[in-house]
């Protein structure tokens, strides 16, 4: 755990970056305006759903509750004529200052793991482009490997899995940036 000691500067900027990045990419660039699609009728859903509400999760459809009920010929007939797709329902009206603290606390867990593994494999004082290289590659990770095989399963469209690894890799490029500008105060701190 000393690495937080001597690293905390980097992981909380890179923290701070990530976070102005993704209002960036979110608020200002147009890649993500096209990601999430209004329903053609999106006034019957609400009242149906406002009707049967169901408790906050993430459901799929067409759906079975057992094992013994996917093998019905109800359930096979119902998955072959389709619509299938997933939805969440949340709880409450979302809560953006929750929200948004969360990720910020997502990018500083990301800035630790960062930490640790660019300590591991690099030395104090080493280049830029060798922290670079170890952060970026560790941060690039973290910010677009976890979101593919859900993004798969659960059908968002190529589209959307693009532009979350676009935005992902900048995330990375951006931590890597920081911990290899950061580096030799954080590793003069040591000595």
């Amino acid at each position: 755990m000393e690495f937080l000691a001597q690293l905390w500067l980097p992981i909380l900027v890179s923290a701070v970056v990530v976070f102005f990045g993704s209002f960036i990419a979110w608020m200002v660039l147009p890649h993500h305006r096209a990601d999430v699609k209004k329903l053609p009728d999106e006034s019957a859903l609400m009242e149906f759903l406002k009707k049967h509400r169901p408790p906050p999760g993430l459901y799929m459809w067409p759906n079975c509750a057992t094992s013994e009920e996917m093998k019905s010929d109800e359930y096979k007939q119902r998955y072959k004529d389709g619509p299938w797709g997933s939805m969440t329902v949340v709880g409450a009206q979302p809560n953006f200052g929750r929200n948004l603290t969360l990720t910020f606390l997502f990018y500083i867990v990301v800035g630790v793991f960062v930490a640790y593994i660019t300590t591991e494999a690099r030395a104090p004082g080493a280049a830029y482009l060798e922290v670079f290289q170890v952060a970026g590659a560790t941060a690039v990770l973290a910010y677009c490997a976890g979101s593919i095989p859900g993004a798969l399963f659960f059908g968002k469209p190529t589209r959307f899995i693009f532009t979350e690894l676009l935005d992902g890799f900048v995330y990375g490029l951006l931590t890597a940036g920081v911990f290899a500008w950061l580096w030799p105060e954080a590793a003069a701190a040591v000595g």
